[in-house]
């Protein structure tokens, strides 16, 4: 119920384990009540939804909360808050090129701070030792 974009996200959201219905994860088919409590863990962030009534058919944006409640704490707003603030963007490994800020400081890490003065203070220690 407008809870994600379509049919097909809501579904791989399913068999991943991101929607739970009293704290167990549902299957994409799974019939739900009025009064089942919804928990959907789109990250960061957790939204928790309370079914007040069921639809016969689709239904516009403006008529949701006849139909849903929604629970989420604020925290979890707040949360979702902090996270836009930061600027912090959630790529998981392998997802796509790293920016040119990255590749930046890839770079300097692996040039100046690791690779050469790694080597340089190993060998001065091994020469300290045979002396």
């Amino acid at each position: 119920m407008r809870v994600f974009k379509t049919r097909t996200i809501a579904t791989d959201a399913c068999k991943k384990g991101r929607v739970m219905i009293g704290g167990a994860p549902v299957k994409p088919s799974r019939t739900i009540k009025p009064g089942d409590v919804i928990d959907v863990r789109k990250p960061p962030i957790t939204y928790t939804f309370r079914v007040t009534a069921l639809s016969q058919g689709r239904l516009g944006a403006k008529l949701v909360p006849e139909y849903l409640e929604n629970l989420t704490p604020p925290s979890q707003y707040e949360l979702l808050e902090v996270t836009r603030i930061s600027g912090f963007v959630d790529r998981r490994k392998g997802l796509g090129r790293p920016t040119k800020r990255e590749g930046r400081e890839i770079s300097r890490f692996r040039e100046d701070a690791y690779a050469d003065n790694f080597f340089l203070d190993w060998e001065d220690d091994d020469d300290e030792g045979e002396e």
